[in-house]
């Protein structure tokens, strides 16, 4: 039976690679693949960009409000890519619950794996909504590491608007001239907020 699977990390844990090579895995084996990416990340607009350069074409742009199994099935019909073997999905986090429903119904009613990528919590330490679901419905959770500045593992990423750490403001703000991010471990985040002055964390 196909399973929804989601691979989560901070910034930088190479989860955007990971996909690619996923993705190369399949095609050199002829299995059909779909790529899906929120129409919200609007970096690297109809790609999937890796940090160390490499890139995929996205297939499934999904809006809000988007009915997603609809349009995976639209999409494979389209281009002939029967049998549809997997859904790869980066920036699942940003991602609709009701379109995490619909790659579970993917993956349980039409029989195609569904391999999610994407981050656990915003800069606030709060989990994003379609990270939540797919934490309720995934059928395999994998973590995929990365490292702090100061050398332990990081958990959390950290906002930087113009060089200086934020702790506040919308959940959403996509990496680019002005924003940046940094994943930092437990302590290294704390020592950023005392440094801000706020309180997210303890």
């Amino acid at each position: 039976m196909a399973k929804l699977h989601f691979k989560y990390g901070a910034m930088n844990s190479g989860k955007s690679d990971t996909l690619i090579k996923t993705a190369y895995n399949y095609d050199e084996r002829g299995l059909a693949t779909l790529t899906v990416k929120p129409a919200l990340d609007t970096k690297g607009e109809d790609w999937v960009v890796a940090r160390g350069g490499a890139r995929r074409r996205v297939d499934v742009l999904a809006a809000i409000g988007d009915d997603l199994r609809a349009l995976v099935d639209a999409t494979a019909d389209e281009r002939k890519l029967r049998p549809l073997h997997c859904v790869l999905v980066d920036e699942a986090q940003f991602l609709e619950p009701h379109q995490i429903d619909d790659l579970f119904r993917i993956a349980k009613l039409d029989g195609v794996s569904v391999i999610c990528y994407g981050l656990r919590a915003d800069f606030r330490t709060a989990m994003f909504p379609g990270a939540a679901r797919l934490f309720e419905l995934a059928d395999n959770i994998e973590k995929l590491p990365t490292m702090c500045r100061c050398g332990s593992q990081a958990e959390f990423n950290c906002r930087a608007v113009d060089g200086r750490f934020v702790f506040e403001g919308e959940q959403v703000a996509i990496d680019g001239e002005t924003v940046t991010y940094m994943s930092l471990c437990g302590s290294c985040f704390m020592e950023e907020q005392g440094r801000a002055g706020v309180t997210v964390l303890g």
